[in-house]
């Protein structure tokens, strides 16, 4: 269940984790990134999976092609820990994305190599989006692994469909999001509104030549009743 970082989202006006689309330009060259962040807060989708926690990344980049690592690793032993892998594609404002979420919790007797749809901790996601410029859709399916959420024990396929619209606000960078799914699944027993999420970052100079990314972001999900903030900063 990745988030792409909520301070990187925000600035490149995206969501937080492969959620949503981008734009780039096809790179001439292999480009490589590594980062880190801290949050108060693991929020995905409208979905609190867990406190403060640390989410390593890394991608490589070329014309168009990504393939990108990210990880979670909360502070409570009874957090989700996860390791994701994500491989896709961008062309103009296009975005084609197959992720690969494996995900447990401390104690856990689940093995990364065990791919039995029955007994798997993987779930595998394929992405479509398009970003417009003012505002960026995108669809999200799981089509293998374990998403069996059905009353009658079938497979989900569960969705998440997703809207981001950037905007400036105050002199900050904003992002407003909103996600539902369309039927039964992960996210919820059938078509809900799951997320509305209003999220802000800003550059903290600390040096001449240095600021911290920080962000923060208030989410609410009407489907779970529920609502949460967090904070985080990125590396």
């Amino acid at each position: 269940m990745r988030t792409t970082s909520v301070t990187r989202g925000i600035i490149a006006a995206v969501l937080l984790s492969v959620a949503m689309p981008f734009t780039a330009k096809a790179q001439e060259s292999v480009e490589a990134s590594v980062g880190a962040d801290i949050v108060s807060n693991y929020l995905w989708r409208g979905i609190d999976c867990g406190g403060v926690s640390i989410q390593p990344s890394v991608t490589l980049g070329y014309k168009g092609l990504s393939l990108s690592a990210w990880g979670n690793v909360g502070l409570e032993s009874t957090d989700t820990k996860e390791v994701d892998f994500t491989l896709g594609y961008t062309t103009g404002g296009l975005s084609l994305a197959v992720t690969d979420y494996y995900f447990f919790q401390s104690g856990d007797a689940v093995k990364y190599f065990e791919y039995d749809c029955h007994s798997t901790a993987h779930v595998f996601e394929a992405t479509v989006g398009y970003d417009f410029g003012v505002l960026a859709l995108s669809w999200n399916t799981n089509f293998a692994g374990s998403d069996y959420y059905k009353a009658d024990g079938g497979r989900s396929y569960s969705t998440y469909v997703g809207m981001s619209a950037p905007f400036k606000l105050g002199g900050l960078a904003w992002a407003a999001e909103v996600g539902f799914t369309p039927w039964e699944g992960m996210y919820s027993d059938g078509f809900n509104l799951t997320n509305i999420t209003l999220s802000v970052a800003k550059e903290v100079p600390i040096t001449n030549t240095f600021s911290l990314p920080l962000s923060g972001q208030v989410t609410f999900n009407p489907d779970a009743n529920r609502a949460y903030f967090a904070v985080g900063i990125s590396f």
